[in-house]
């Protein structure tokens, strides 16, 4: 009974949209007929009009002419058409603050020029007497069903701008969602379309999808990795756990993320490769999300030689921790640590760690690289050196000779 209800209310806002186009076609062409046809009758009746009056298919040859002429000359005059109707339209925009309506009649282009290609195919058809069939009714109908969702489709763009603009006023929505957002409004406009195609053609489409039976289950099964990359997408995006833009690593895949798609998510790889990943992936794995850290780490260890004094090494240490604490690339709410914390085999090991007050990779480096200059001094100034990995070896005796230490 629902399905009944449903099916009555669709077919009756179709059939109202349909007839609204069919009045506003009737009201642009009927005149352009009640001008063509008088100069044909005319034309029978003048000295040559025995020729124009022979048939074909029941058609005289004359208004056989007449509609083609009118077709292509509707066709050649649609730019000049248009435009004519998007100035009208552009003045009354001006009247206006906003600018989402200039981009809505900047998107209008298109279908208003295929309008009057259906009022070319409408005159045509009226000229040779066949308006009333029942085939160019459907023809027309059609042209007309896709028109008018080609008119919805065209406001997207304005709600994507609107969306846009949200996005970037408030953290509620991200841009990602904004984009998904506007994929599904677009494909429910193609689907509606398609439905009420289906329903011009007298095909009951509740029956139609009911008496799919076990072929839509099969699709459904197929489909099933397909529904989960769409769900998956859903959650990214309401989690907001990734966006545009971001260094992310995530199922072994580390890079730039450039699109989050309704089935995949594209990761541009350090290497320039082109990762495409499942978003049913991407939502149950881990995800690193290295844009988001906002500091990044220094940890190393300087080996000084052995024959640092005690003294030395005390300076330098705190020389480094001052240096530290006062450099305008550290995070000085972050831990720093400086200690002297070892007696490797070949050196006497200095921790340091501390963050940067950036997770830019090149500033970062910048940043690193300064204060490894800043250490090299400061452990110069102290009359200390960099150890490296040596060994002294003993000999305790030579061949033939008393022992010897070498």
């Amino acid at each position: 009974m629902a399905n009944a209800k449903v099916e009555s209310n669709t077919t009756a806002a179709l059939q109202e949209v349909t007839q609204s186009g069919k009045e506003v076609i009737k009201s642009l062409d009927q005149s352009i007929v009640d001008q063509v046809q008088p100069l044909i009758n005319k034309l029978y009746a003048s000295h040559y009009g025995h020729y124009f009056a022979d048939t074909i298919y029941g058609v005289p040859v004359g208004n056989w002419i007449a509609a083609f002429l009118a077709f292509l000359l509707i066709l050649l005059l649609r730019k000049l058409l248009t435009r004519w109707v998007l100035n009208v339209l552009q003045r009354l925009s001006k009247k206006t603050v906003t600018e989402l309506d200039d981009l809505i009649i900047r998107e209008l282009k298109r279908p208003i020029r295929f309008l009057f290609i259906i009022i070319g195919f409408d005159v045509f058809f009226k000229l040779i007497f066949l308006s009333q069939n029942h085939y160019v009714e459907l023809l027309l109908t059609s042209m007309l069903i896709i028109d008018f969702y080609w008119i919805l489709y065209a406001f997207t763009p304005a709600i994507q701008r609107v969306l846009y603009n949200y996005s970037h006023a408030s953290d509620k929505l991200t841009m990602e969602l904004s984009n998904f957002i506007i994929r599904i409004l677009r494909l429910l406009v193609i689907i509606l379309a398609l439905i009420s195609l289906l329903y011009n053609f007298g095909i009951n489409v509740t029956a139609f999808v009911a008496s799919l039976g076990l072929v839509g289950m099969a699709l459904a099964l197929a489909a099933k990795d397909t529904a989960a990359n769409l769900f998956g997408s859903i959650a990214l995006m309401l989690d907001r756990s990734i966006r545009v833009g971001e260094w992310i690593k995530v199922n072994g895949v580390e890079g730039i993320v450039e699109d989050i798609g309704m089935r995949t998510t594209k990761i541009r790889t350090f290497e320039k490769s082109f990762v495409v990943v499942p978003n049913s992936i991407v939502a149950n794995s881990n995800i690193e999300n290295f844009s988001r850290r906002g500091i990044r780490r220094i940890r190393m260890v300087i080996g000084l030689t052995y024959d640092t004094p005690p003294e030395a090494i005390q300076k330098i240490v705190y020389s480094i921790q001052s240096m530290l604490r006062s450099h305008p690339g550290i995070a000085h709410d972050q831990t720093l640590l400086v200690r002297f914390d070892r007696f490797d085999d070949s050196s006497l090991g200095i921790f340091i760690y501390t963050f940067t007050n950036t997770s830019d990779w090149a500033r970062y480096l910048e940043i690193r690289e300064d204060i490894n200059l800043k250490i090299m001094q400061i452990v110069r100034e102290f009359g200390s050196d960099f150890a490296f990995p040596s060994q002294s070896i003993y000999v305790e005796k030579l061949p033939g000779t008393p022992g010897i230490e070498s």
